[in-house]
């Protein structure tokens, strides 16, 4: 089902209270979940209009995080307004200069921003944490069982949902025992969410977006976000160069690299069932599109050591052959969107 782009008819009353009455509202994206963003503009002022609307989003976690960030020197978009009672949040603009769109322009920028990028996740992780809930087991099994309820159905697998379960149940505690500090995690920290945004008065010039679901725990899972990017390839060879730039700058601890393949497996393994569920359910087939990107990182995961268990099930249960066929496209269910990818 398309995402209407047209403003909810409360926004021009939502403006004018706030002091921006009378100015322009147009598209400016959708994303996966209910939540829409506008730009704003007035002469020479421009914002952004959030639009998460109750009860399918609730736009006070973003705003709590928005505030820790902007408290610490990270640049969250400061908030120009806000009406709880209609889901409508105004934000400062950031611009245009995303990071995906710069590299895709300027690709011999690539390692330098790749590097700001994670020194700022460095620095973030040597923060107290936020006031957010842990991302723990549940969460983990609750994400990784989405391949198997929306993927495995769509390409005709019956696989072996117990054993899938026990596999994952032998890694994950590479994850929960290892001596890495739990940090602030904003689960959604790749290309497409990082701004550059110069002359700001911040510890780091990069504008963060898109953090309203974070959470406390690994920090090797911001880190596989941004280096196993969903939407843009990042080559084996630049992940390793930032892999080892991050350990330099933020000193994890034994186990790091054991902990980044077993997040980097679950997180692309549930990307792999959101984007089955998107195209299925939600009537977007664009995200089909992603799935060949999102085998390979999985395939770079399940080829450490740490993973045996969880490749071992992949072999028996989602053949080569499978992984390499996109799926057929259907008619899909007529249902609304509900998460984000980092959800």
């Amino acid at each position: 089902m398309a995402v209407s782009m047209i403003p909810p008819p409360t926004a021009p009353a939502f403006l004018q209270s706030i002091g921006w009455g009378g100015a322009q509202i147009a598209p400016l994206a959708g994303d996966a979940s209910f939540r829409r963003y506008f730009r704003v503009t007035d002469g020479a002022r421009r914002a952004v209009l959030m639009d998460a609307p109750p009860p399918h989003e609730d736009p006070r976690p973003f705003l709590k995080i928005a505030a820790y960030l902007a408290e610490n020197g990270l640049a969250a978009p400061a908030i120009l307004g806000q009406d709880l009672d209609h889901g409508l949040v105004l934000l400062e603009d950031f611009g245009d200069a995303r990071v995906r769109d710069w590299l895709d322009e300027h690709p011999a920028d690539e390692e330098a921003i790749y590097a700001r990028a994670v020194a700022l996740l460095a620095d973030l992780h040597r923060l107290p944490p936020a006031e957010a809930p842990p991302y723990d087991r549940a969460a983990y099994d609750r994400e990784v069982d989405l391949l198997t309820e929306w993927y495995c159905p769509a390409m005709g697998l019956d696989v072996d949902i117990p054993g899938y379960r026990v596999a994952w149940e032998t890694v994950l505690p590479l994850v929960e025992q290892d001596d890495a500090p739990r940090v602030t995690v904003l689960r959604d920290y790749h290309a497409e969410n990082i701004m550059l945004i110069e002359g700001r008065r911040v510890s780091h010039d990069l504008g963060l977006l898109d953090f309203q679901d974070a959470l406390i725990g690994h920090p090797a899972y911001d880190l596989v976000s941004l280096l196993q990017d969903a939407r843009r390839d990042v080559s084996p060879e630049l992940e390793a160069k930032m892999l080892g730039a991050y350990k330099a700058l933020a000193r994890p601890g034994a186990g790091f690299d054991a902990a980044y393949a077993v997040l980097g497996a679950q997180r692309n393994a549930k990307i792999i069932g959101i984007f089955t569920r998107l195209w299925k359910r939600d009537g977007k087939p664009r995200y089909l599109s992603f799935l060949p990107r999102m085998w390979g990182l999985l395939e770079r995961d399940l080829a450490h050591p740490a993973l045996a268990p969880v490749a071992e099930w992949f072999a028996a249960n989602i053949p080569d052959g499978v992984r390499a066929r996109a799926p057929d496209e259907q008619a899909p269910e007529e249902q609304a969107p509900e998460d984000s990818v980092g959800a």
